[in-house]
C-alpha cells in the first residue's frame, strides 16, 4: 500500500514538474520586455541657460535615472520596507511565502502578500494584477528566470524607474522633482522615505493629499532602517521629527506654450517619438527675454484698449467694442548675428487662442517693406542725400479681367513736398517719393531684390512699393536681419541641441547668406536710426541704447508693424486682427507696436547691461557736410554732385551720434 502511495506522489510530482516546465516554456520569453526595458520617458525643454521651459510626456510622466545615480539611502529604504532579503534570494522568497500563507489561512482570506521586488517588477511589466494562483505561479517562474539574466542592480534600476509614485509621477526621479522640487541627491532621509513608501498605495499615501498618513508611512521606513542598524540613533531621531515641504505641481510645467507648440511641430516628422522618447532639448530661448516679451506685448495691448475706451467715451458709444475686442499681436526677438530666437510670443493670451501669430499668421508688411527698397536703391548708386520726387502720379493698368484701372497713391495725411532727400523720405515714410523711387530704379530691379531677400508670392507691379505681399513675423525676422546683421541674412532658429536617452547629441548651427556689404547696410542703419530718433518710430526710443527700425501700416489700418534692432538684437512686433478687419485709424505702426518694442529693450537692458549700445561704423563709410548737414557715403553710394565739405576722420572723436 505504501508503495502505491509513494508511486502516486512520484507520479503527481513528475506531472507537476512537467506541467511547470511546460508552463515555463510557454512564458519564458515574456521576460524580454523586462530585459529590453524601454519605457515611455518625458521630454524636457530647456532655455539657453539650462532652465526648464516645459516637461512634455504622453501617457506617463517619467524621467529616467541610472542605478549609479540613485542614492544608496533610497536603495536601503526600499529594500528595508519592501524586500529585506532582496540581495539573498533568487527571485522568490520562500520564507516570506510561508509566513504569508500562515497569516492568510488564519485570516480566512488574502491579507498579506510575499512578492519580492523582482516579482513586483514582473507583475508591473508582464502580468496582470489579478490575485489568482496561476498568475502567482507564472510570476514566480518568470522572477526566477529574470534573476538569471539581470543583476540585482539592473532589477532595482528598472523597478525604481517604472513604479508609479502617485500624482502622475512615474519613476523616482520624477517623483523627487514633482513632490520636492529636488534632484535625488538633494533629498533628505525623510523625503527619501516618503518616496519609497509610496508604491505600496500611491493614492492613499500621496503627500499632497494625505500628508499625515504619508509621514506615518515614511516613519515606518525610518524605523525599519533603524531596526536593521542601517542608520544610527541620531539619524533616526532627526528624520522622525522632520516634516518636509511638499509641492503639488502641474505635470507639464509649460512656461512658454507658443514656443513648445512651435518646436513640437518642427520635430514631429524627424522625431516622431518626441513626446515620449525621453529627449533633452536645449532651445535658444532666453526665459527672461520671453517673460519680458510677453509683458511688453500685453502692455502695448492694454494701451490700445485704453485708447479705444477713450474714443468710445468721447463718441458715447461704450457698447460698441468691435474695433478693438479682436485685436491681437505677436513678437519675435532674435540674436542678430546668429539668428537664435531669444523670445517668441504668438498672441496676447494662449489660453484664449492657441493660434501662433508669430509663426502661422501671413500678413502684409505695409511700409515695413521700404528699407528693402531703399537699400536696393542705395546699392544701385543713390545716396541718403539724393533727391527724390515727392509728387502724386496716376498710373494706368489693367486688372485681372482686362479692365482699365487707375492707381493714384497718396502720402499718409495726403500732402506732398515736391522734392525730398532719400533719408528724409524713409524717415517720414513717404509713399509718393517711394513709388517714384521704385519707378525710377525699375520695378524689375526691385522685384528681383525682394526675391533675393526671401520674399515670395509677390505681384510683379508697383504694389510691392506698399508691401502688398504676405509674410509671417518670423519670416520677416529672417529678411530684416540683413539690416541688423550688417548685410548678412541669418535664418532664425530655436533648437540649439537635441540629446536622446542614450546621450547621443545633435547640435544645430546658424545658417547665413551674405547679401549686402556692411558699408552699404550701415547707410540704411543710419537712416533707420533717424526713424526712431525723429521719424515715425519715435515711440520706440529707449534711453541709453541706439535703436534703428521701421514702422509699417497697411491700407485701412489692418496691420501695424514695428521692425527694429539694437547693435546686437532684432525685434519684430505686429498687431492686427485675425479676421483682417481694420483697427481704428489711430492704431498705426508708430502707435500700437512701438510701446512693446521700447518696453522690451528697456527691460532687457536691466538684466543684460553688457550688450552693445552703439552701432559701429565700418571703416569704408565716409562722412561729409552737404547743404550744412552731415551725411554718410560710400564708394558705391557717392554724394550727389553738389558742393560738399569733406570732414576728416578723427579717431579720438565721434562726428555724429545716433
Amino acid at each position: 500500500m505504501i508503495k502505491y502511495i509513494f508511486a502516486f506522489f512520484v507520479i503527481v510530482g513528475l506531472a507537476t514538474l512537467g506541467w511547470l516546465y511546460t508552463l515555463y516554456d510557454e512564458i519564458k520569453h515574456d521576460v524580454d520586455k523586462v530585459i529590453n526595458y524601454n519605457p515611455k520617458q518625458s521630454t524636457q525643454f530647456y532655455d539657453k541657460d539650462g532652465r526648464l521651459i516645459a516637461n512634455i510626456f504622453k501617457g506617463e510622466n517619467r524621467e529616467y535615472v541610472n542605478y549609479d545615480d540613485i542614492p544608496a539611502r533610497i536603495i536601503e529604504g526600499l529594500i528595508a520596507i519592501e524586500d529585506t532579503q532582496f540581495f539573498e534570494h533568487h527571485g522568490v522568497n520562500l520564507d516570506a511565502i510561508s509566513r504569508a500563507m500562515i497569516k492568510n489561512i488564519k485570516a480566512g482570506g488574502y491579507v498579506e502578500g510575499a512578492s519580492t521586488l523582482t516579482q513586483q517588477l514582473v507583475k508591473m511589466l508582464v502580468l496582470s494584477r489579478e490575485k489568482k494562483l496561476i498568475r502567482k505561479i507564472k510570476e514566480a517562474l518568470l522572477s526566477i528566470r529574470l534573476e538569471t539574466m539581470l543583476t540585482k542592480e539592473e532589477i532595482l534600476e528598472r523597478y525604481l524607474n517604472n513604479v508609479y509614485f502617485g500624482h502622475g509621477y512615474y519613476g523616482i526621479k520624477t517623483a523627487a522633482k514633482g513632490y520636492f522640487k529636488k534632484d535625488l541627491y538633494e533629498l533628505t532621509l525623510k523625503e527619501m522615505s516618503i518616496l519609497v513608501g509610496l508604491p505600496r498605495a500611491p493614492s492613499f499615501y500621496d503627500p499632497t493629499k494625505n500628508l499625515k498618513i504619508s509621514l506615518a508611512r515614511a516613519n515606518q521606513v525610518i524605523t525599519r532602517l533603524n531596526t536593521l542598524g542601517w542608520i544610527n540613533k541620531e539619524q533616526y531621531e532627526r528624520s522622525i521629527k522632520e516634516t518636509p515641504k511638499v509641492y503639488s505641481q502641474t505635470l507639464t510645467k509649460n512656461k512658454a506654450p507658443y514656443i513648445i507648440d512651435y518646436v513640437l511641430k518642427l520635430l514631429k516628422d524627424d522625431v516622431p517619438d518626441i513626446q515620449y522618447g525621453g529627449y533633452n532639448i536645449k532651445l535658444t530661448i532666453d526665459l527672461d527675454a520671453q517673460d519680458i516679451a510677453k509683458e511688453a506685448l500685453n502692455k502695448a495691448y492694454e494701451k490700445a484698449l485704453e485708447r479705444d475706451e477713450a474714443y468710445r467715451k468721447k463718441e458715447k458709444d461704450l457698447d460698441n467694442d468691435y474695433y478693438i475686442k479682436k485685436l491681437n499681436g505677436a513678437l519675435v526677438s532674435i540674436d542678430s548675428s546668429t539668428g537664435k530666437i531669444l523670445a517668441l510670443v504668438g498672441g496676447i493670451d494662449y489660453k484664449t487662442s492657441m493660434f501662433n501669430r508669430a509663426v502661422q499668421a501671413r500678413r502684409q508688411p505695409g511700409s515695413a517693406i521700404k528699407p528693402f527698397l531703399y537699400q536696393t536703391a542705395l546699392n544701385e548708386g543713390l545716396n541718403p542725400a539724393s533727391k527724390l520726387v515727392d509728387i502724386s502720379r496716376t498710373y494706368d493698368y489693367k486688372d485681372a479681367n482686362g479692365n482699365d484701372k487707375k492707381w493714384q497713391p497718396k502720402n499718409y495725411g495726403g500732402r506732398f513736398k515736391g522734392f525730398i532727400n532719400l533719408r528724409d523720405s524713409l524717415v517720414q515714410s513717404r509713399n509718393l517719393s517711394t513709388v517714384n523711387l521704385v519707378t525710377d530704379t525699375g520695378t524689375g530691379v526691385m522685384y528681383q531684390a525682394l526675391e533675393d531677400y526671401g520674399f515670395k508670392g509677390m505681384p510683379n507691379d508697383l504694389s510691392i512699393t506698399l508691401g502688398s505681399m504676405s509674410v509671417s513675423p518670423l519670416q520677416l525676422s529672417e529678411y530684416f536681419s540683413a539690416f541688423a546683421n550688417h548685410g548678412t541674412i541669418v535664418k532664425p532658429y530655436i533648437i540649439e541641441s537635441i540629446t536622446n536617452r542614450d546621450g547621443e547629441k545633435v547640435t544645430f548651427e546658424p545658417q547665413t547668406r551674405e547679401l549686402n556689404s556692411p558699408e552699404q547696410t550701415y547707410l540704411i542703419t543710419s537712416i533707420l536710426n533717424d526713424v526712431v530718433k525723429k521719424g515715425t518710430g519715435r515711440g520706440a526710443q529707449v534711453d541709453g541704447i541706439e535703436l534703428a527700425g521701421k514702422t509699417g501700416t497697411t491700407n485701412d489700418n489692418v496691420d501695424a508693424w514695428f521692425c527694429g534692432y539694437s547693435p546686437s538684437i532684432q525685434t519684430i512686433v505686429w498687431f492686427g486682427k485675425d479676421d483682417n478687419t481694420p483697427m481704428r485709424r489711430s492704431e498705426t505702426g508708430g502707435k500700437t507696436p512701438t510701446p512693446a518694442f521700447a518696453h522690451f529693450y528697456k527691460e532687457y537692458l536691466k538684466i543684460h547691461p553688457e550688450i552693445p549700445r552703439r552701432f559701429e561704423k565700418p571703416a569704408n563709410v565716409y562722412q561729409s557736410k552737404i547743404n550744412g548737414k552731415l551725411e554718410y557715403y560710400t564708394d558705391k553710394s557717392p554724394l550727389p554732385e553738389i558742393e560738399v565739405n569733406i570732414i576728416p576722420e578723427d579717431p579720438q572723436q565721434e562726428v555724429i551720434e545716433f
